[in-house]
Order: C-alpha cells, then sequence, then structure tokens
C-alpha cells in the first residue's frame, strides 16, 4: 500500500514499535473531517497531512483575515480575503502530495453533513461556535464517527475523544448541553496566545493518529484540559448523561 517515497517519508514514525507499518497503513486508509481551519484547524491539518492520512476533508465558511495570522501559520498576507478552506488544502497539499485533500467553503450544518462527511472515519472539530458544534456532534453520534473535540480560549486548551453512539460513552452535548445559544469562550474578546492554539491543535492530531491507529491509552470518555499560564495538566472523566437529548439510549 506503500510507495518508496511513502515509506522514506514516514519512516522515523514507522519505525516506533507501537506505530509500526501498520499503524501508517491504517493512516493512508483514514479519511478525517476537520471542521475549522482556524487557530486548532492549521496546526491540526500540518501535522495529519504530515503524518499521511490518506484523506483530509477541510469544511470552513470563513475568510483569512489579518488578525487570524497570529495564530493560523497556514495563511500569509498573501492569503488575506481567500476562503481558509482553499488556502489550508493548498497549503496541505504542498506539504505532503501524498494526501488527497478536499475543501468546502460552507458551514456545517444538520442539512448537508451527510454529504460533507460522507465515508469519514473521524470528525476533528476546532471550529468556534455552539451551533456548529452541536450539530457536529449530532451527524457524529448519527452517523458512528469518532469525534475529537479541541477549544482553546486565552491560556486554556480543552480535547476530548467521543464515542457518543455507544450506551457507555458520552457524546459532545453530554459534556456542554444541547443549547447553540449558550454563551461560548470568543477569542475576538477574550484574546488568545497564539503558540496555545498551536500546542492544542498538534495534541488533537496526535489524538486522532491515535484514536485512528490504535495504539496507547484513546482519550474517549475524558476531557484533557491545558491551563498554560501556570502550566497545569489535567484530565477529567466525562460522564454520558441518561437524559441527553441527542446519545441517550
Amino acid at each position: 500500500m506503500l510507495s518508496d517515497a511513502e515509506l522514506d517519508r514516514y519512516a522515523r514514525q514507522i519505525i516506533v514499535p507501537a506505530f509500526g507499518g501498520a499503524g501508517q497503513a491504517k493512516l493512508k486508509a483514514a479519511h478525517v473531517a476537520i471542521v475549522g481551519a482556524g487557530g486548532i484547524g492549521c496546526p491540526a491539518i500540518t501535522y495529519l497531512a504530515a503524518a499521511g492520512v490518506g484523506r483530509l476533508t477541510i469544511i470552513d465558511h470563513d475568510h483569512v483575515e489579518r488578525s487570524n495570522l497570529q495564530r493560523q501559520p497556514l495563511f500569509t498576507d498573501a492569503d488575506i480575503g481567500m476562503p481558509k478552506a482553499t488556502v489550508a488544502a493548498d497549503a496541505g497539499r504542498r506539504i505532503n502530495p501524498h494526501v488527497d485533500f478536499a475543501a468546502h467553503i460552507v458551514r456545517l450544518t444538520d442539512a448537508n453533513a451527510e454529504d460533507l462527511l460522507g465515508d469519514t472515519s473521524l470528525i476533528l472539530d476546532g471550529c468556534d461556535n455552539f451551533t456548529t458544534r452541536l450539530a457536529v456532534n449530532r451527524a457524529a453520534v448519527a452517523r458512528e464517527i469518532p469525534l475529537l473535540s479541541a477549544a482553546i480560549g486565552a491560556f486554556e486548551g480543552q480535547v476530548a475523544l467521543y464515542h457518543g453512539w455507544r450506551a457507555d460513552s458520552p457524546c459532545y452535548a453530554c459534556l456542554v448541553g444541547s443549547d447553540p445559544n449558550q454563551e461560548g469562550i470568543n477569542c475576538a474578546e477574550t484574546g488568545v496566545m497564539g503558540a496555545l492554539a498551536g500546542m492544542i491543535g498538534t495534541m488533537a492530531a496526535l489524538e486522532a493518529v491515535r484514536a485512528l491507529t490504535g495504539w496507547g491509552e484513546p482519550l474517549a470518555g475524558r476531557l484533557a484540559i491545558v491551563d498554560m499560564l501556570d502550566r497545569r495538566w489535567r484530565e477529567v472523566g466525562v460522564a454520558k448523561d441518561p437524559g441527553c437529548p441527542i446519545c441517550r439510549h
């Protein structure tokens, strides 16, 4: 399944015993949908492309603004005004020509989720609003797709993996509720450290590779929280809500 060029490209991760050639083959066969090509999406796209995920679908309705450049390094001043999804996909192709990219300049909703997600192996959600996040979660539960959710604000970041269709596993709404109008973190108001976005986006990419290939202990049902103001790391369990309107059985 892997060409000589790919074997050379991925040699340093193939020799990792817990990963190996079998892990690389699983990555090549995988299809990851990335919702949001922003502060989290940019580093996630970079490292998932470099790692050799076979197909990356990038979904983002937004366009590049100058204020994005501090934390979204796939973009430059020359890209201002251009669709983020298109620019990010082009950058990804330059990183790794062995990866198939699709760019969708649209906001994911309940109405278009089926067309956008298709045969996705995993969804990585790094968008910036609850309306879209909850639509992504509904789609993930309905289609039984693992959902890796990541968020940032100021000095804090969070990453979690959800298998909400399973009877013993929570969905994203079990953690945050199902109200799309709830108040969330707005980076335009609270600010965010650019390197933190890179850190959490890269962490999300690593957890995506873990979930797709099966090494180590998956993050399913747990929320990893990073507070870089004082360099604090912790994990907490997320319980399934028996009254959740999305994933209750």
